[in-house]
């Protein structure tokens, strides 16, 4: 499965658990995760997408550690079995 069908299917997901999932897009900072998901509850997930069996680049895991380190959930997602889990 591409990495941009479960990205819509994330969107999707969070949307039916009235929630928004908004694209990051972080000009002057390379690296950072593909999605904020802000659920109802209070709860934000930062969501890294992969296609199926890809691994984040090594820049990328150290902005997920410089998230983690603050006090963020950071999830990689790469299948949709992974969308459940948020």
């Amino acid at each position: 499965m591409l990495e941009s069908k479960l990205e819509r299917s994330l969107v999707k997901a969070i949307r039916e658990r009235g929630g928004k999932c908004w694209k990051w897009v972080s000009p002057g900072t390379a690296g950072v995760p593909d999605r904020l998901c802000f659920l109802p509850d209070g709860r934000l997930v930062i969501v890294e997408m992969k296609a199926p069996g890809e691994q984040p680049r090594p820049l990328q895991l150290k902005r997920h550690r410089e998230l983690k380190d603050l006090g963020f959930e950071v999830k990689v997602i790469d299948s949709e079995a992974g969308i459940h889990e948020i």
